[in-house]
């Protein structure tokens, strides 16, 4: 995996959580608006929205560096649109990153079947 391509994964790991812990707050933040006079869905959708935003621009980037097959770029883009999706991506992200640098280091050393 070259620089650019773990860059792509990391950058997407970083923004995972806290898209993932945003939405979980809008969704309180939605029902507190409904039940209480306590009204932060404004703030917390701006800030959610952003997130979102970099999210999918960030998981393009990475679908683009990795050239995943259909089903694991869908994988990781579902994982935006459900509550705490992110951090089920953020886990499967880190071992796909792992799995890379085993894989890289295994292919300096000359490792058959690396």
């Amino acid at each position: 995996m070259d620089i650019k391509t773990a860059s792509a994964l990391r950058r997407l790991r970083l923004v995972s959580v806290p898209e993932a812990v945003s939405f979980l707050l809008l969704l309180v933040c939605s029902v507190l608006k409904r039940t209480t006079e306590f009204n932060a869905v404004p703030v917390m959708g701006a800030i959610h929205g952003l997130l979102f935003v970099l999210y999918v621009l960030f998981w393009a980037d990475a679908w683009n560096r990795t050239k995943w097959p259909l089903k694991t770029a869908a994988f990781y883009f579902a994982m935006s649109i459900l509550p705490a999706g992110g951090f089920f991506a953020d886990k499967r992200l880190k071992r796909e990153a792992e799995d890379a640098v085993i894989a890289t280091r295994a292919r300096k050393e000359g490792v058959v079947g690396a």
